[in-house]
């Protein structure tokens, strides 16, 4: 799956910040049971990569990367564990060189026209637009997309459940990132069962409301809940955005 396939699947790439691995894989199931299948695991605590691979033995239908790359090293432990995508907040001549010898698909930030034309040089389309609101938000995106019509973007920071739909309805935007401006962490309790009716599954520290042209509900329709009342949405319900055509040389 390349990157592109990858950012289509959900109007949301929630980032989980795991401290005990054992809540790693009823966050996964949660989050997916909910119809957000992409996964972001934060490197910065010492469990993050044995997360990934916990939930990638145990969570088939997730997609689950690793965030945020910053050095070399990083991608050969992120493919030891079988991560399926990473995210790096920029990129460096070393970092291009890491990605383009990983063992899966990259997505790279992004801050200014210069470093996206930088991406682009080193064979990338498909940007992480960071931090996207202190870059200049919507309206960034938008004369972004005017330069360069064939990038499409995530963009991440300080997006908040309010904003998110007016990235979501711009054309090169794919998904946004971490809605809410906080990451996913587990607390009060062990997290267990599954999501729907049955045992409690926990909380988390923020819940999550999707944008209803995204998914397909009411204005007030969550797509998220707490864990204990996640009901899986239709598949059908959250519409895939096909991305604008790529730049061809004449």
């Amino acid at each position: 799956m390349n990157v592109r396939e990858i950012v289509a699947l959900a109007p949301v790439i929630p980032v989980l910040t795991i401290t005990e691995l054992e809540t790693a894989v009823p966050l996964a199931r949660a989050l997916t049971g909910g119809g957000l299948r992409v996964i972001e695991i934060d490197l910065r605590t010492p469990v993050a990569l044995a997360a990934v691979e916990a939930i990638r033995k145990t969570v088939p239908e997730a997609v689950v990367g690793v965030g945020a790359l910053t050095r070399a090293l990083d991608f050969a432990g992120a493919g030891r564990v079988g991560a399926q995508f990473g995210v790096t907040p920029g990129l460096t001549p070393e970092l291009a060189s890491a990605a383009r010898g990983a063992r899966f698909p990259v997505l790279p930030g992004v801050m200014t026209p210069t470093e996206l034309l930088a991406a682009r040089a080193a064979g990338f389309d498909v940007l992480k637009l960071f931090p996207a609101e202190q870059a200049g938000g919507v309206g960034m995106v938008r004369a972004l997309g005017a330069l360069f019509p064939d990038a499409l973007f995530c963009p991440t920071g300080g997006i908040t459940r309010a904003i998110a739909p007016q990235y979501l309805e711009l054309p090169n935007v794919a998904c946004v990132g971490d809605p809410g401006s906080r990451r996913f962490t587990a607390v009060g309790g062990r997290l267990g069962g599954h999501p729907g009716p049955g045992p409690r599954c926990g909380r988390f520290e923020e819940t999550l409301s999707l944008p209803c042209r995204r998914a397909g509900a009411t204005p007030a329709g969550p797509m998220l809940t707490p864990v204990s009342r996640i009901s899986a949405p239709s598949r059908a319900a959250i519409p895939t955005r096909r991305p604008p055509p790529r730049a061809t040389d004449s």
